[in-house]
């Protein structure tokens, strides 16, 4: 997995540039998110790389958090590649997700304020829900540091409750 770790952070970066283009024009400031962000998500304490296959073939990734104790997990990226987009993939990927990951009572996770697609599909297809909005004036306390994101960093958090766990 070590070696397909550059081609997943290539693809990751592509999905994810869509998007910004579509918001602000360009990715000017080098790749979204940047190749330190992603290589910091690879290494991160319980992270798991995922690579999504569809008959056989590489069709895009995932990086979640596992928390073995308390049970609540996050999706740190998610992404299917450009050229599979709109066959369905990211929800089956996600069921399988969810599936290999039985134990978990909350998924949690975040996306741009601008990235309409991937609010659309967390919130009607995976069914999570908004549960806070970060940006300048309400920042997250656990951002160590500046995002790289274009615009005015706004994020949105996530969360799934799975089974009757309270969120």
């Amino acid at each position: 997995m070590e070696d397909d770790l550059p081609r997943f952070r290539k693809d990751l970066q592509d999905a994810f540039a869509i998007a910004v283009v579509e918001t602000f024009g360009s990715v000017n400031e080098g790749p979204i998110p940047s190749d330190e962000d992603v290589t910091s998500s690879f290494n991160a304490p319980n992270a798991i790389v995922h690579r999504i296959l569809e008959d056989g073939e590489w069709v895009g990734g995932a990086v979640v958090s596992i928390d073995t104790e308390t049970h609540h997990n996050s999706l740190d990226f998610f992404f299917v590649r450009v050229d599979e987009l709109g066959r369905g993939i990211g929800r089956k990927a996600w069921a399988a997700i969810e599936a290999t990951y039985p134990n978990t009572t909350v998924w949690t996770t975040h996306t741009p304020y601008f990235e309409k697609r991937n609010i659309h599909f967390y919130v009607n297809v995976c069914g999570f829900h908004i549960v806070e909005y970060h940006h300048a004036g309400h920042p997250d306390p656990n951002q160590q540091r500046e995002t790289d994101l274009p615009g005015d960093d706004g994020m949105f958090r996530f969360e799934k409750c799975i089974r009757e766990y309270k969120c």
